[in-house]
């Protein structure tokens, strides 16, 4: 068939789709038992988008929740986050697109995802990707950090990375599932833009771990705190969208809204955004404004799956630095969520939020039950080939030096060791120096109690701190419990530095 022929059809597809959703009708005979995963695969047939890399950004935005079509923070509908506001109109763009209403691609799930695809369908052919480069899931990678809208190349290059991250973990939510697989993102003009998703390249002043990005100036109040006013509570926000969407739109002049710090979902990263000195507009109160630090969670309330272990921990290491440093008790009277607030109209952080695990954290008593770190100098368990060379070149190396090999299409992995003291649910974690040099796709082995499950992290980016790579159930005993493996299609030395093991 030729291309013409083929994009012929491809329209034809589409227009079919749009007519029967218009009429209220199923495009197709769908699979009763998983609409949603009927949606995605019929939305990415008609606008010719790779239907995996349409989950993962679904899944990075909203983890497949459409959330009954009520908007997010930032004015976004539904499971694509389709926006509307005085910067980003990828909603109008979408109804434009598929002759859709909106405000059937706002509540409709079929709907909304197939406006998604048409967004980020017509973002990639604004950048020219032909038929060839379309099939390629890396190629797609500037048509995805623009269907973000971020304020800025370093914004988008996280949000993009968000989305590549999911194809190399894997998804398996809602009845949808992606298998971890091998992507090289090519980042085209992103690569120059600062990585904001490990190391902070410029930290923050008032809490070090952090990574600072500013607010909009329009979005906060200059003052000089605590001399100006005392502060004494700490307020807990969720953010009604993506981390690095909220952080994007407290960029935005129009936002009206701030706060002080934002937490990722996946690994607890944080990133401040207004100075504790000064007064971010988070509580909807202006005395609580003056007197408090706010601090914005990744996620959406009415959805458990967004408050993980890795955010908890790494949010109240904050809080209890805040706490220390301004003598705020470390109690519920003095740490609160926005629902609290006197006169707030917000539910966040809701009912899904753990305030005994948080508070249990804040105050000391969070450490895991039992943790195990295994660097690649670790004496006994630590073990490779000599095709495994040694290095010391990155700053951002755990311990004096790490391990790294060329990628082959061959079993050659190098293996960590730990003694599991009792069968259970563990959270995996890694660390590895990045460098655009290092492995676009590198496989992590960990063995679980049902078998080798294999995830993917992109080792040019995100490093020089501990990355989640996901929660898995092992086995008791001594063993090889997490390898690094050199079978890879993607390109550049695979790293092999440190892992961290830890029972939940």
């Amino acid at each position: 068939m030729t291309l013409a022929r083929t994009r012929l059809a491809a329209l034809a597809t589409s227009i079919l789709a749009v007519l029967l959703i218009v009429a209220g009708q199923p495009a197709m005979a769908a699979a009763e038992e998983n609409p949603l995963e009927d949606a995605f695969a019929k939305a990415a047939a008609a606008q010719e988008v790779p239907r995996d890399l349409l989950v993962a950004l679904a899944y990075a935005e909203t983890h497949l929740d459409g959330h009954k079509g009520e908007p997010s923070a930032s004015g976004g509908y539904g499971v694509m986050h389709l926006v509307s506001n005085p910067t980003n109109h990828s909603l109008e763009k979408a109804a434009e697109l598929t002759k859709l209403p909106v405000d059937r691609l706002k509540a409709d799930d079929e709907a909304n995802i197939l406006g998604g695809a048409a967004v980020l369908r017509a973002q990639a052919d604004a950048l020219g990707l032909d038929e060839s480069a379309r099939k390629d899931l890396g190629r797609w990678y500037e048509a995805v950090a623009k269907y973000g809208n971020a304020a800025s190349a370093d914004l988008a290059r996280l949000y993009a990375d968000a989305v590549y991250e999911q194809l190399g973990l894997g998804i398996d939510t809602r009845g949808v599932q992606v298998k971890p697989q091998e992507v090289t993102a090519d980042r085209g003009a992103y690569a120059k833009a600062r990585d904001l998703s490990g190391q902070a390249e410029i930290a923050s002043t008032d809490y070090p771990p952090a990574a600072w990005v500013a607010a909009s100036s329009s979005n906060y109040t200059s003052s000089s705190r605590p001399s100006s006013y005392a502060i004494d509570r700490v307020v807990i926000h969720v953010t009604q969208g993506s981390y690095a969407g909220t952080i994007s739109w407290f960029q935005n002049p129009s936002a009206q809204v701030s706060a002080h710090y934002v937490v990722k979902s996946s690994n607890g990263a944080i990133t401040q955004m207004v100075r504790e000195k000064d007064i971010a507009w988070h509580a909807g109160n202006w005395t609580y404004n003056t007197r408090s630090i706010g601090i914005e969670h990744e996620g959406y309330v009415s959805d458990a799956s967004w408050f993980t272990d890795a955010m908890y921990r790494a949010s109240a290491a904050l809080t209890k630095a805040i706490c220390d440093k301004y003598g705020i008790p470390k109690d519920r009277t003095h740490i609160i969520g926005h629902n609290q607030v006197p006169g707030a109209d917000h539910t966040d952080p809701g009912s899904y939020w753990n305030w005994t695990t948080y508070m249990n954290y804040v105050t000391g008593g969070g450490t895991p039950s039992w943790s195990t770190t295994v660097d690649n100098s670790t004496s006994g368990q630590f073990t490779a080939s000599a095709n495994w060379g040694t290095s010391s070149y990155s700053s951002q190396r755990y311990g004096a030096d790490y391990r790294f090999a060329d990628p082959v299409s061959a079993s050659d992995p190098a293996w960590y060791q730990a003694s599991i003291p009792s069968a259970g649910t563990y959270r995996v974690e890694v660390w590895y120096p990045d460098d655009p040099g290092y492995n676009s796709s590198a496989p992590y082995i960990v063995a679980t109690s049902s078998g080798n499950k294999t995830v993917y992290v992109d080792q040019r980016s995100g490093g020089g701190a501990w990355r989640s790579i996901g929660t898995f159930s092992l086995n008791a005993g001594t063993y090889d419990a997490v390898g690094v493996s050199r079978w890879t299609a993607g390109t550049g030395y695979v790293i092999a530095d440190a892992i961290r093991i830890s029972r939940l």
